[in-house]
């Protein structure tokens, strides 16, 4: 896989450029450091705004300080950079948009997911779009279009040979997609960038949102969470290794959930459907950052099947999370799995159409592997439009009405 050592074009910038035509105030939300000052400033440039960062710890103090008084003396037009750093303007803007409504004002970026913080969010309602802005997608860092949700939801993918990823694919799975890690030239320098990247968002984002005390205990519960990726949550597993309650694991990971390190995939199920599993799982938020917490590289990964099938799970899920997010109309994630253990990995639902993906860490496909997808089907009834197994193989194969193995390049290479 190259290095990335440029700025790389992001899927969500058209409906950025969209929702600055006719929304006050749109916020891109995510990550530290998967792009948001630099989609912000690549969009606002062009459009004349004015870059504000709170990132600067005087202009923090003086936006706490007066915030009337800083939101008044803002230009027309201005990017507002890390704004949950100074949750005391919002009020303020809120004033501002309402005194002179028009489209575009302000672009405003946060770290923290503002969805899972309301005094952020209910300051701005209906004043403000939200955008989420993942680290970069395979078929970003590629610099190609992906057509595979809409192949998806289509239920069509044509039959054909290709090639097998094989180390590469592991290599993928380890290099994670932050921009500023993949741009190191080594596997190493980007492992260290993962973990020191995880040190500054707890020194930094958490401690603002949650005066806790153990913070020392986070890096631990996320490599324990790391090593738990794609499995259904059991608060018991994670907090025997660090000796803390289950209410305060609890808390803790919805803090790094709130950071984006973390997220809980909740179940799917049809209401008439009683012998469904409800618990989410638990997946990390970037493979990369979890293979370093784990000090796993792509030689130790491909030599432990079941830390790489964990792996690749949580891999396709972000990928596919990260190419959902451009799209104009919302598609949800979840998993499905019943009482006599049918499952599948994920579960895309847009409107009322429902997907179904099985992810395998393997070469080949046969007719067992889409058992759980099956099952699926025949719950989802005529709401079901597709099922796939992912695997790394060479061959697009048809497996029965809309049922399909395909080899996971065409996750990002499917056009």
């Amino acid at each position: 896989m190259a290095r990335v050592s440029e700025p790389i074009p992001r899927l969500l910038a058209p409906r950025l450029r969209e929702a600055l035509r006719d929304t006050p105030a749109v916020l891109i939300h995510g990550p530290r450091q998967c792009g948001k000052t630099t989609l912000a400033r690549l969009v606002g440039d062009a459009q004349g705004y004015a870059y504000v960062s709170f990132d600067d710890t005087d202009i923090v103090a003086a936006a706490r300080r007066d915030p009337v008084g800083f939101a008044s003396g803002l230009p027309p037009r201005t990017i507002l950079d890390e704004v949950q750093r100074a949750p005391e303007i919002f009020p303020s803007l809120k004033s501002m948009i309402d005194r002179h409504r028009a489209a575009g004002r302000f672009i405003l970026t946060g770290s923290a997911n503002v969805l899972l913080v309301p005094r952020l969010a209910e300051s701005l309602a209906g004043r403000m779009g939200m955008l989420r802005l993942h680290p970069l997608a395979q078929c970003e860092i590629e610099r190609r279009p992906s057509r595979f949700i809409h192949a998806l939801f289509g239920g069509r993918f044509r039959t054909g040979i290709g090639e097998r990823l094989g180390r590469g694919l592991v290599e993928r799975v380890v290099a994670g997609g932050y921009p500023a890690a993949l741009a190191r030239r080594s596997a190493a320098r980007r492992a260290a960038w993962y973990r020191d990247y995880v040190e500054t968002q707890i020194q930094r984002d958490v401690r603002d949102l949650s005066r806790i005390h153990a913070l020392d205990a986070l890096p631990r519960l996320l490599a324990v969470a790391a090593s738990h990726t794609a499995t259904l949550i059991n608060v018991a597993d994670l907090a025997a290794p660090l000796e803390l309650t289950r209410q305060t694991i609890h808390d803790y990971v919805t803090l790094l959930e709130h950071v984006f390190l973390l997220e809980r995939l909740p179940a799917w199920h049809a209401n008439r459907v009683s012998r469904l599993v409800k618990r989410p799982k638990l997946h990390v938020g970037d493979t990369g950052v979890a293979c370093a917490l784990l000090g796993v590289d792509a030689r130790t990964l491909a030599g432990n099947r079941n830390i790489f099938g964990a792996m690749l799970e949580t891999f396709v899920l972000q990928e596919l999370r990260r190419q959902a997010s451009a799209m104009p109309s919302p598609i949800g994630f979840f998993h499905y799995r019943d009482r006599d253990d049918f499952e599948a990995d994920i579960v895309l639902e847009r409107g009322t159409s429902i997907s179904g993906v099985e992810v395998k860490a393997a070469a080949s496909v046969n007719e067992g592997d889409f058992r759980g997808l099956r099952k699926l089907k025949a719950v989802a009834g005529p709401r079901f439009v597709s099922g796939v197994v992912l695997y790394d193989g060479a061959a697009t194969i048809p497996f029965g009405d809309r049922l399909f193995g395909v080899p996971i390049r065409a996750l990002w290479e499917a056009e």
